[in-house]
């Protein structure tokens, strides 16, 4: 065992203790030697004597030894076999420690998270001293929601969690190449856990790596090609981590990313040609094994275009790849942002540092959108501070000579239909984008009245975030996405695809419906911060799963051609 295990181990063996209601000073040892573990800055390996470190008796010692070498105690086994396992999961359960665990088992006879409610609801557990009837109430709150955990988590959640993953292997220098891969790099909203093929030449260390880098609550598989954990997360999120050599990382890559079904298709392809292909490479009869050095490499193999993982879903994106390249948008194809906030609504940064930022990511141009008068917990803009930001915008743009900032506001649809601006104050501005922030539990006619006087407005130039909803955490408010879809056709208004990893509003489905009716997007974070601006990304994901191309998105145009296009009325 690693140090990180040993000390997990250490703890463990406390918390039993303290739950089986053991000497103060016993409990206090084994904490007490999981500290000092891990404050010495030797690996486990380098110790000789772990009972000549401060804090660490020969007792824990000999537990800490026998854990390093045999990755068991003698001390844990016993302890295990008289408590039931299921009475850890109440640790997740804030206020619950040890001691008043062990009340609960020894006075109530509570072994699981089911009895703890059970106990709860018939009022079993107030009578206990140190519990009380609030503290009942706070428990009972807490068991129902640690048992409404879903069964797949947004890619909002996921993704934050996958960059501290990467953050964390980017810090081992003997990691020099991995890759995101499952649902996740397919980019779908929902999944149930994260998928990460690594290249290395010496597995079990760099398993052991991950395991010092990394908050992991259990290890549940470990072999010479994976490791399975799950993480010390509110969700404990399970990540697979391939482990493969640089010649086969393309096509373990590539396996593992999936689909499932679009694996089926391509086994089916080798077949035809004779072939086997596996995360391993391409087997043929009498030949070595075949690798790539690319994903598009291995799709030239069999007369395919490349396939982005966004589309790798068993659809129809053979036949497509096999009829030449798929012209899908791609992240350079973007050419700047049409929706970002400054500190004049509710940014974090001013109007000249988000300028800047974009400026820097690459971009030609970005819309300055801040919120309009009525959203006041937003520090909308009062008609005032509108027209004089106007001169602010002036200013920032006399500072360069390869970048334009337009000017715009986010202007709220109100709940009678009305819109925050008159067309007067409207037509002073570059862009303007409409959306909905209030009222959410309208019916679907009225919802639709209010987008409908929107996308009839000469001046609205993108329904921004259509739908509302938050991933997992808001449904859309009633809305006919399709009428929607036709009324912005009718009208020359574009529709948002908004990047915000908590959005991605439109859908990809909803895109696609989009661009088949000839309806324009725009893929737009809706910064509120430097650091949102890399939600592009996930934007141009959502885009390519609806297969969208760069000529229906607004902000592929250069400059140029946008001011040309603002300077053109709408339908």
């Amino acid at each position: 065992m690693n140090k990180k295990q040993i000390i997990d181990q250490l703890d463990r063996i406390a918390l039993y203790l303290e739950i089986r209601g053991d000497n103060p000073f016993k409990i206090a040892a084994y904490r007490r030697a999981g500290q000092a573990l891990e404050t010495d800055q030797r690996s486990v390996a380098g110790i000789d004597d772990f009972s000549k470190i401060k804090g660490i008796g020969r007792g824990t010692a000999d537990v800490i030894k026998d854990l390093m070498l045999t990755g068991e105690s003698a001390v844990l086994r016993d302890l295990q076999k008289e408590i039931p396992p299921d009475l850890l999961e109440l640790v997740k359960i804030p206020g619950l420690g040890g001691k008043k665990i062990g009340k609960l088992y020894q006075a109530l006879n509570v072994t699981d998270l089911a009895a703890l409610r059970e106990a709860c609801e018939g009022e079993q557990v107030r009578a206990l001293p140190g519990f009380g009837e609030k503290t009942e109430e706070k428990l009972l709150d807490a068991v129902k929601k640690i048992n409404q955990r879903p069964s797949e988590l947004s890619i909002a959640y996921m993704v934050g969690l996958a960059e501290k993953i990467e953050a964390a292997l980017r810090s081992d220098q003997d990691i020099r190449h991995f890759s995101r891969a499952g649902s996740l790099r397919r980019a779908k909203e929902k999944m149930k856990d994260l998928d990460f093929v690594i290249e290395t030449d010496d597995p079990e260390q760099t398993a052991n790596q991950i395991v010092e880098l990394l908050p992991i609550y259990e290890i549940t598989g470990r072999g010479d090609a994976k490791m399975t954990v799950v993480l010390n997360d509110p969700y404990h999120v399970s990540v697979d981590f391939r482990f493969s050599t640089a010649e086969a990382f393309v096509t373990t890559l590539h396996h593992f990313t999936g689909s499932k079904e679009h694996n089926i298709l391509i086994r089916h392809l080798a077949k035809e040609r004779g072939e086997k292909i596996s995360e391993y490479g391409i087997e043929s009869e009498n030949e070595p094994v075949q690798t790539f050095s690319s994903e598009a490499d291995l799709y030239h193999h069999f007369g395919l275009s490349e396939i982005p993982p966004e589309v790798r879903e068993g659809a129809s994106e053979i036949e497509r790849a096999e009829s030449g390249p798929l012209g899908l948008i791609r992240l350079e194809d973007i050419k700047g942002d049409l929706h970002m906030h400054s500190t004049w609504s509710d940014g974090s940064y001013t109007v000249q540092e988000m300028a800047d930022a974009m400026r820097a990511k690459g971009y030609a141009y970005a819309c300055l959108t801040d919120h309009s008068k009525s959203l006041r917990v937003a520090t909308g803009l009062s008609e005032e501070r509108l027209l004089k930001q106007l001169e602010e915008v002036a200013r920032v743009n006399a500072l360069y000579e390869d970048f334009t900032l337009f000017s715009g506001v986010e202007m709220d649809i109100l709940p009678d239909g009305s819109l925050d601006y008159s067309d007067e104050i409207l037509k002073c501005l570059d862009f303007v984008i409409a959306s909905i922030h209030s009222s959410f539990s309208q019916s679907k006619n009225q919802i639709m009245k209010r987008l409908e006087n929107a996308c009839r407005n000469p001046y609205v130039r993108l329904i921004a975030h259509p739908t509302g909803r938050l991933l997992g955490k808001r449904s859309s408010y009633a809305i006919d996405v399709e009428g929607l879809i036709r009324l912005a056709k009718e009208t020359g208004t574009a529709l948002e695809l908004n990047s915000n990893r908590n959005r991605l509003d439109l859908s990809s489905e909803w895109v696609c419906k989009a661009q088949e009716a000839g309806v324009r997007i725009a893929i737009d974070t809706d910064s509120h911060s430097k650091k949102m601006i890399e939600d592009m990304a996930l934007g141009v994901q959502t885009a390519v799963r609806g297969w969208i191309r760069p000529g229906t998105v607004l902000n592929t145009m250069t400059a140029e051609q946008f001011a040309a296009f603002l300077h053109c009325k709408k339908i």
